[in-house]
């Protein structure tokens, strides 16, 4: 039989999906499982979005759209960004596909050659380390553990540009998977490094952007320092804001050259974002904004709830997360311990025991970079968050 292409054998699949899947089975078993695993809002969007679908449909031309997108949906991107401050973008610095995780992977190959570095903040979304694995480029993460709130320094920034001089530098805020959001400050102290180091270009995907919590704003580097305009590229998703994962539209705003390299991309991968899809993200993002509004409410009410449990369990360590829906405590202070019988030796442990012991499943801290901890997705039904959140104190409470 042929080989297949060496990339496949650096390709690995989803540790999120690996735990979802395992909860899936369990809970087609008879088994009562509460899900703190898979990052999806779980609400559906306004009604405005469907009608919006069905109007296409009944007009459906059936024929190949752009590969960049239609005007009307880079206008209503654009529309968008300007919201959020982001300023002076036309169509030509705009590109679209089929989620935000699309546009990261035509970004690495349209970026990165094989052999190039890209350095990013760790903890990270899994998906950064899979895509600089299959074109094969050199992966650094930077380790920014609890004891900073897992966010990374000017200083750190500084260091990693000078030693490894990458091509890319990858940046996520409000971050998967930690919740964390840079202030304005934070984010104006880093856009000073970057400035000194012009030979590397800067990816922000910011998909949380208007996932935000206490009152913050979202700033991006841009604002801080325009000087980086030219090599600075802004990612954004329909997934989270909108409640629409499964429609799969993502974005890009940065430069022309960049732009017109994922175009060219969608050329030979896609084509072009399907009609339908297309309406929907129209009306997502010019029409009505109660439903998000109303989530974003939603989502701080539940990380205040899982907050308090957290900080309730003596030995855990949970920096307050400000965005997206996820919490990430550091449970480091029940390794070594067992949980009846079952010796737990790290966050693998961990969460296979309080899965299989009280059907509360959760993604280890291992699979984004920081073994010490693990990944809370509060966006489960509401009724169930409250005792999925006992269960898990119980198991605390029960470690020998």
């Amino acid at each position: 039989m042929p080989l297949l292409a060496r990339r496949i054998g650096r390709a690995k699949p989803s540790a999120i999906m690996a735990v979802a899947e395992k909860a899936k089975k369990l809970k087609a078993e008879g088994r009562d499982i509460i899900s703190f695993s898979i990052g999806v809002p779980n609400f559906l969007p306004g009604d405005h979005v469907y009608q919006a679908a069905r109007d296409a449909l009944a007009k459906d031309s059936g024929q190949y759209g752009s590969n960049r997108g239609t005007d009307v949906l880079l206008d209503a991107f654009l529309q968008h960004i300007e919201a959020l401050g982001l300023t002076g973008y036309t169509r030509a610095n705009v590109s679209t596909g089929i989620g935000a995780k699309h546009i990261l992977y035509n970004l690495a190959e349209s970026l990165l050659d094989e052999g190039d570095t890209i350095v990013y903040p760790s903890p990270y979304w899994t998906t950064y380390a899979d895509i600089a694995d299959i074109v094969n480029a050199k992966a650094v993460p930077l380790p920014c553990p609890a004891s900073q709130d897992y966010k990374l320094t000017p200083a750190q920034l500084d260091q990693a540009l000078a030693t490894h001089k990458p091509k890319v530098f990858l940046f996520n805020n409000p971050s998967n998977p930690t919740g964390m959001v840079y202030t304005r400050e934070e984010v104006a102290a880093l856009a000073d490094v970057l400035v000194k180091h012009p030979d590397t270009w800067i990816v922000t995907d910011d998909i949380y952007n208007r996932m935000l919590f206490d009152g913050l704003a979202y700033t991006n580097f841009v604002q801080a320092r325009p000087e980086l305009r030219d090599r600075t590229v802004f990612v954004d998703s329909l997934s989270k804001t909108y409640g629409m994962p499964g429609w799969r539209v993502g974005f890009m705003a940065g430069p022309e050259v960049v732009a017109k390299a994922l175009t060219t991309m969608n050329s030979n991968h896609i084509t072009n974002v399907p009609e339908v899809v297309t309406a929907a993200a129209i009306a997502a993002l010019t029409g009505p904004q109660d439903v998000p509004v109303a989530k974003n409410a939603e989502f701080q009410a539940k990380r205040d709830q899982v907050l308090a449990a957290m900080n309730a369990i003596p030995g855990v360590v949970c920096p307050r997360p400000q965005g997206a829906f996820y919490v990430f405590p550091d449970i480091s202070c029940a390794f070594g311990k067992s949980h009846n019988g079952v010796k737990i030796e790290n966050d693998v442990d961990f969460c296979n025991a309080l899965l299989d012991a009280k059907g509360v499943a959760c993604v280890p801290g291992s699979a984004f970079g920081e073994p010490r901890a693990l990944r809370i997705s509060y966006t489960c039904p509401t009724p169930q968050l409250a005792p999925g959140l006992q269960r898990f104190q119980e198991f605390f409470a029960e470690l020998k």
